[in-house]
């Protein structure tokens, strides 16, 4: 079942195109909802974490069942995971958008407040259903668009250029959003109404774009795919006896959990350490971002020279700096906190880049091992676990703060309130030691992830010898 033709342009573009709506849409979530939570809807800290909490911990559960559901999905006209993007677009689009709206259920502050939990508590899990429903499948697409090592770096890449991309569009319309704009509410509805035109249309870009080259993956898996199914908890046995797994697993965890919380903390580090507007939130979130845009295709290229560890370590090493840097600064700072930005994003490239290039290599070692592709099963544990320790994370930050003394806004007043010494301190602990922490045990795991360039080629070679057997046999 090799596939190691060279992809295209267009299809690189439009596989690319497919992470470019979740990542909008995720970013504004990661930088905004906190913040949201606390200074316009006039949500308690602890609540607006707690909130956080529940939604990452439902689309952890919700992730291996959707991934199972896309292995066993049949279609001809559209291959086992495009349905699921295809039908799950709207819906994606429409929940995401309702996440940014205030409603008022009654007069009483007190009782307003426990209303509004449970709004964005069961909207949020509707919201990450369909985020799950779209993003899923898509993640899975790589090993089935090339099994090339290095073309899967480069086709990883492309993702995440887009990525980063909607990433940077998203703060850049965030930018002119809140300059604006200077009603908060309206600041976030306006700006959630272009985010989900956005995504809906750039996941029918991916769709339509790489529906041929799915297709053709599909013809030949269902030609040499093994009858016999294995039955759901042997798969779980199997993923986690999988050793290789637990490292991308490990790896992804700890860079992603130091990423979600200097994003979710970054807004209150920028208005309430470094005293500046909340219109320059989103310039400090560019400077991470495009420099991991650009740095981007420098660690592509450089992996094909010394390996991906080495690309990791570098990068990571720089980002610890700027994380443990960012404890000591004070108000006035502001071009050496950019720098520091500039340095976290050259780390940030890599926690995108890295992980997400060792999980189709740990796909084929299972293929190896037990005759059957099961790319949804894989890349749906991986990203449960990392969002398990994501909801943790936020559950952290949200109470640290609350418990700190941290003062939310009431809702519809125009001023935010000043914050005692005590939640200024805990937001320093969460921009700077927390994520370095978390920085250094990935560092730890990548130094012992097994598999190498020459592995993965004896991989290759032995699932190749595999197919010729059975295609013999055939005959």
């Amino acid at each position: 079942m090799k596939n190691s033709q060279k992809l295209d342009l267009k299809t690189k573009l439009a596989y690319g195109a497919g992470d470019l709506g979740p990542a909008i849409t995720a970013n504004i979530s990661i930088f905004f909802l906190l913040i949201f939570f606390t200074n316009v809807a006039g949500i308690p800290a602890g609540l607006a974490g707690s909130v956080l909490m529940i939604g990452k911990i439902w689309d952890a559960v919700n992730d291996p069942f959707v991934g199972v559901l896309t292995d066993k999905t049949k279609s001809r006209r559209w291959g086992r995971r495009l349905p699921w993007m295809l039908y799950g677009a709207i819906p994606f689009g429409i929940f995401f958008f309702l996440q940014w709206i205030v409603p008022r259920f009654s007069s009483d502050q007190g009782s307003n407040v426990w209303a509004l939990f449970w709004y964005y508590v069961v909207i949020g899990l509707i919201s990450q259903v369909f985020y799950t429903v779209v993003n899923l499948p898509y993640t899975a697409l790589t090993p089935e668009l090339t099994q090339d090592y290095d073309e899967r770096t480069s086709l990883n890449s492309f993702r995440f250029a887009f990525s980063i991309g909607g990433s940077i569009l998203s703060l850049i319309l965030s930018k002119v959003v809140l300059s604006l704009i200077s009603d908060r509410q309206q600041q976030y509805i306006v700006l959630a109404a272009i985010c989900t035109v956005i995504s809906v249309i750039s996941l029918y870009w991916c769709v339509f774009g790489v529906r041929d080259r799915v297709l053709a993956f599909e013809a030949k898996r269902i030609q040499i795919e093994d009858s016999d199914s294995i039955p759901f908890f042997e798969q779980l046995k199997i993923v986690f006896s999988n050793r290789p797994f637990l490292f991308v697993i490990g790896i992804y965890l700890f860079s992603w959990l130091g990423v979600q919380i200097t994003a979710s903390i970054i807004p209150y580090f920028v208005i309430n350490c470094m005293s500046l507007p909340e219109s320059d939130i989103p310039t400090t979130m560019i400077a991470v971002q495009g420099t991991a845009l650009l740095m981007l295709f420098v660690w592509t290229a450089l992996s094909k020279k010394i390996g991906k560890k080495l690309v990791y370590f570098l990068g990571m090493s720089l980002w610890i700096i700027a994380a443990a840097g960012l404890f000591f600064l004070q108000p006035g700072q502001i071009n050496l906190m950019y720098v520091m930005a500039i340095m976290a994003g050259v780390g940030v490239s890599t926690a995108y880049l890295v992980p997400w290039s060792m999980i189709p290599d740990v796909i084929e070692l299972d293929e190896l091992q037990t005759g059957q592709r099961r790319e949804g099963i894989f890349y749906g544990f991986m990203v449960l676990l990392q969002k398990f320790g994501l909801a943790f994370g936020l559950f952290l930050v949200g109470n640290a703060l609350q418990a700190s003394g941290f003062k939310e806004a009431v809702a519809g007043q125009a001023t935010l309130p000043i914050q005692p010494e005590s939640a200024l301190f805990a937001i320093r602990i969460a921009v700077g030691p927390l994520p370095t922490i978390c920085l250094i045990f990935g560092l730890v795991l990548t130094y012992f992830y097994p598999i190498t360039r020459e592995m993965h080629a004896e991989i290759l070679l032995k699932l190749q010898e595999r197919q010729k057997q059975r295609e013999t046999h055939q005959e």
